[in-house]
């Protein structure tokens, strides 16, 4: 049978049935995959020799790509960064050891911002993926390679992606495929190289709806090996695709279309309509808090980054030189070359931000900010079922663009996103429309553990 442009839950019905050879597949899939990074350069390590996959589980023989800082024995995990090239894990993350339980085979490790230190995936130490719908443009980050796979591939497949303050939603905005970002804790993050380790979360990019919610299936519930993991029962998300969103109220956060791009906001606010044509009902909303959104969220993260990123000094972890001169001067010179730019900018603030006189200044304050941006959301949701608005404030840039941005400018596009990643709150960024060949990305968000009903919106919206 034509292996081409099958969907997931086609796919795996027909391996069931007997009607897909799995080795003529995964063949299918790795060709294609060779020719697919040539062009756009998504992997950084991409598997060229597959075994047999298994028939049974979930998954049942689907590929599954994952974003280079999530743990996969025997095969290199570099978080995009040249200080941990050559690592090789010997063991796999529980999200991933999830996966091949259900039957789903690892094709690759995808390119990311380095430890995730990116909105547009330009900062990998591997080479930059390219936006399929137009190779001039970036991807998004931190998880580009992911989107970038997802949107080029000819062939069903979920990528397994993380988020920190926007990384899942922001390249499956600017790649017209769906990102959904689980509530903190419903995930094991046990196998994830940290970027801030109250602000990551391990989600799925897909081609569709369904295919986040099958993979969420596969991924989510308890892990006694990650500390913070809830302990809520595993469930059945594609059981609350029923496209019924007749009575459900929507939150419009009015500072969510602040400085956004009009053509942008007339598309969001088209599909807005459509849903109220569906049944559901909508109202604007304030979130007061949104205008400190990046200063605490960029406070808070880079405070965590710099401390994770201590231990990658030469000795234990990462890079390891010749040994010469005191630990000081070793610990630099490693670090120097280990680093890229916007890791070592990152870690210079975040340890500016912890020192002696500056954190109840700076990382105390920036908590407390937290904290308020999360009673707003709160307040919010007991109103509405979920919250509305862009995913991105605008389409995805051209290279030459994003070069041009300061760092600041480049941390600010990150404003739709990092509120609802402070709080820890799910949500789910669906393609809506296009300004021109370029996709726009229609953002949900909704209260903790409330996945389904976000989920079900993105459904309605996709249908």
């Amino acid at each position: 049978m034509k292996l081409e442009k099958i969907s997931v839950r086609d796919f795996v019905r027909d391996v069931k049935a007997g009607n897909i050879d799995l080795e003529d597949f995964a063949q299918h899939v790795v060709e294609n995959s060779k020719t697919i990074q040539k062009k756009y350069n998504p992997f950084i390590t991409l598997i060229d020799k597959i075994k047999k996959p298994k028939s049974s589980g979930r998954l049942a023989g689907l590929p599954i790509t994952v974003k280079d800082n999530i743990c996969t024995n025997g095969i290199q995990t570099t978080a995009g960064s040249k200080i941990l090239k050559g690592y090789i894990p010997p063991f796999d993350a529980t999200s991933v050891s999830n996966v091949k339980e259900e039957g789903g085979f690892i094709l690759g490790k995808t390119a990311m911002d380095e430890f995730g230190f990116g909105t547009f995936c330009t900062n990998c130490a591997y080479g930059v993926p390219k936006n399929p719908h137009d190779v001039e443009r970036s991807c998004g980050g931190s998880s580009g390679g992911a989107g970038c796979i997802t949107a080029a591939s000819d062939f069903p497949t979920i990528a397994l992606s993380e988020s920190t303050g926007g990384s899942i939603s922001a390249p499956a905005s600017f790649t017209g495929t769906v990102g959904l970002t689980p509530t903190y804790g419903l995930v094991s993050r046990w196998g994830l190289i940290d970027f801030a380790n109250s602000l990551d979360k391990i989600g799925v990019i897909g081609k569709s709806v369904y295919d986040v919610a099958l993979g969420l299936s596969v991924i989510a519930g308890n892990d006694k090996k990650d500390s913070t993991s809830l302990n809520v029962p595993k469930k059945d998300y594609t059981k609350t695709l029923t496209g019924k969103i007749k009575g459900m109220k929507i939150g419009i956060p009015k500072e969510y279309f602040d400085n956004v791009d009009d053509k942008i906001s007339k598309i969001v606010w088209a599909a807005i309509k459509k849903l109220e044509k569906e049944g559901a009902t909508y109202k604007e909303v304030s979130l007061s808090h949104t205008k400190y959104t990046i200063s605490s969220y960029y406070i808070i993260a880079v405070s965590e980054a710099s401390t994770n990123l201590a231990k990658y000094s030469g000795l234990r972890y990462g890079l390891q030189k010749e040994l010469h001169g005191n630990f000081d001067q070793y610990f630099s010179s490693v670090r120097t070359e280990g680093f890229g730019e916007e890791a070592k900018r990152r870690i210079i603030l975040g340890t500016f931000a912890r020192m002696a006189g500056y954190r109840d200044a700076y990382y105390l304050k920036a908590l407390k900010v937290r904290t308020k941006i999360i009673e707003d959301f709160k307040k919010a949701f007991k109103k509405f079922d979920v919250l509305a608005a862009p995913t991105m404030p605008i389409v995805a840039p051209r290279f030459d663009e994003i070069e041009k941005l300061s760092p600041l400018q480049n941390y600010t596009t990150d404003i739709l996103t990092a509120a609802p990643n402070l709080a820890g709150i799910p949500m789910i960024s669906v393609p809506v429309g296009k300004i021109g060949h370029l996709p726009v990305g229609f953002h949900l968000m909704g209260d903790h553990l409330q996945e389904e009903k976000i989920l079900r919106i993105a459904d309605a919206i996709e249908n």
